[in-house]
């Protein structure tokens, strides 16, 4: 019996990966298609709708928006987040432990609420359609990733360690940079990770702040699926995909390499 289980367990879970990753793989297939329309299976392939992505200027021009906007609110979100979770480690305080329920608050509620309640703020301060304003929308909604990472990499640390490096006449500030830091760098990288792809693909806040000069990737896209369907959709989203792919192996690379170091 506990044979017959496993073995249908394991065919449960690989039908619900099957089920997450059969659209990634589809969509993929028809960003290669020959066809003036999103066909599956194509009716022949091509590499036409890649080079009408990177062969066009307002593309790109939002691609190189998004990616610059990710870097910067992944350099602002990171201390923070970070911050936040050594305080949240290291207090005894049921007062600043109760305020982890208001740092989480962006991930529990509903984005489109978030989004709407931001603009209505922004449009009375001058924030919409600005890099600052983006910034600010999507660090807000991504330190809670960065936060709950470095948290369980600070649970799972010694804090003796820092605790000794003090008692050896440093600061705190200076123990964390040269005890702790260290040793919870995958922490802190795989919430940059997380960071960095939410605020790359961040939709519905783009598109109620974003516009102008600033227009997001994600927010033309949405725009561009509104007026016409074609495969150059699927070729951007395809390297979004793969980009996405590349920086969680990479972090899983470095993790492995410290972790061995």
């Amino acid at each position: 019996m506990t044979s017959w289980i496993r073995s249908l367990l394991w065919i449960v879970t690989a039908l619900i990966l099957a089920f997450m990753i059969l659209p990634i793989v589809i969509v993929v297939i028809m960003s290669f298609s020959d066809s003036r329309f999103l066909t599956f299976p194509p009716p022949g392939f091509s590499l036409r709708w890649y080079e009408a992505y990177f062969g066009n200027r307002d593309w790109m021009d939002a691609t190189w928006t998004s990616i610059m906007l990710a870097a910067i609110t992944t350099v602002v979100t990171v201390p923070i987040g970070t911050a936040a979770a050594y305080a949240a480690n290291v207090s005894q305080s049921k007062f600043i432990r109760r305020l982890q329920l208001l740092l989480l608050t962006p991930v529990m509620v509903p984005v489109i609420i978030l989004a709407a309640g931001i603009y209505m703020v922004y449009a009375q301060i001058g924030l919409v359609a600005t890099k600052t304003g983006l910034v600010f929308a999507y660090a807000m909604m991504n330190v809670p990733y960065v936060f709950i990472a470095v948290l369980a990499g600070l649970r799972s640390f010694d804090m003796n360690q820092e605790d000794v490096a003090r008692s050896l006449g440093v600061n705190r500030f200076t123990a964390f940079m040269k005890v702790t830091l260290p040793q919870i760098r995958p922490s802190v990288i795989t919430g940059a990770l997380f960071a960095f792809i939410g605020a790359l693909d961040e939709t519905v806040v783009s598109l109620f702040i974003a516009g102008g000069e600033n227009q997001t990737l994600p927010r033309r896209m949405f725009m561009s699926l509104r007026n016409e369907i074609d495969p150059t959709i699927a070729s951007i989203s395809s390297v979004l995909v793969t980009a996405s792919f590349a920086l969680v192996i990479l972090a899983g690379l470095r993790g492995r390499k410290t972790n061995a170091g």
